[in-house]
């Protein structure tokens, strides 16, 4: 069992927040200007945005810092995670193809977690050919807009775990 002096001090970069990870006018993902124009621009730049959260709070940490499991007896670890989000951006190559699905890269039903470089380009590039979004695709006609939001809300739910598990390495929290 922790004890109070066990846990880890927090730290953050922020001067004027010093409970957030960065300054609110140094955030890299707040971007100057109006938000994209158009469906698909809006929901690349969601993509975009969730991805580089999750790169946020995975900085500094070493390897072993990025493999510590949460809480007993889960597996969830911040390299989990970005195991686990490599295999979603392969397995949307499958879904839009009508080829045979890649084979998984870290071993069958979330070996992903028990241990990586992301293919986001590849899947990017390859619905970057479908701009109608309405268009079905793959052998289960599923649409590119249902793709897209899929991969966001997948990004969004394991970007709060990511919180949950900086927090737990070094007290560090997100914004």
């Amino acid at each position: 069992m922790r004890r109070m002096s066990d846990q880890p001090a927090r730290w953050s970069r922020a001067s004027v927040y010093p409970d957030m990870w960065a300054d609110p006018d140094d955030d890299p993902r707040h971007s100057e200007g109006v938000s994209p124009d158009g469906e698909l621009a809006t929901l690349q730049d969601f993509l975009a945005g969730y991805r580089m959260t999750l790169r946020m709070k995975c900085e500094g940490l070493d390897a072993e810092q990025l493999a510590r499991r949460s809480v007993p007896p889960s597996t969830m670890s911040l390299l989990g995670l970005l195991r686990h989000l490599v295999e979603v951006e392969r397995d949307w190559r499958n879904w839009i193809s009508d080829g045979d699905p890649l084979p998984k890269l870290y071993g069958e039903r979330d070996a992903d977690f028990d241990g990586a470089v992301a293919e986001q380009a590849v899947v990017d590039a390859a619905l970057a050919g479908h701009p109608d979004l309405s268009e079905r695709l793959g052998k289960d006609g599923t649409s590119v807009r249902e793709l897209m939001v899929h991969r966001i809300e997948e990004y969004a739910r394991h970007c709060g775990h990511a919180d949950l598990l900086r927090e737990c390495v070094d007290g560090r929290v997100g914004q």
